[in-house]
């Protein structure tokens, strides 16, 4: 499953690199709800999650991508 991200942001957040947070830019995640977003970032990363204890992920569209950079 290709997403064609526009920005990635990963962070370990753990010391023993068993939980991350991941912030993903998309144009497909444009008109789908939350769930539907993590889903499809949890398919692209379906053989990392495996070894992940935990895992965060905010997801927004380009759109809204703009408007939190300019908070």
């Amino acid at each position: 499953m290709e997403l064609s991200v526009e920005h990635v942001e990963v962070e370990d957040t753990t010391f023993n690199r068993c939980a991350c947070s991941f912030l993903v830019v998309s144009a497909k995640f444009e008109g789908k709800p939350l769930l539907q977003r993590h889903r499809l970032v949890n398919a692209c990363l379906a053989e990392e999650l495996s070894h992940t204890h935990a895992f965060e992920q905010k997801t927004l569209t380009p759109e809204q991508w703009a408007h939190e950079q300019q908070k």
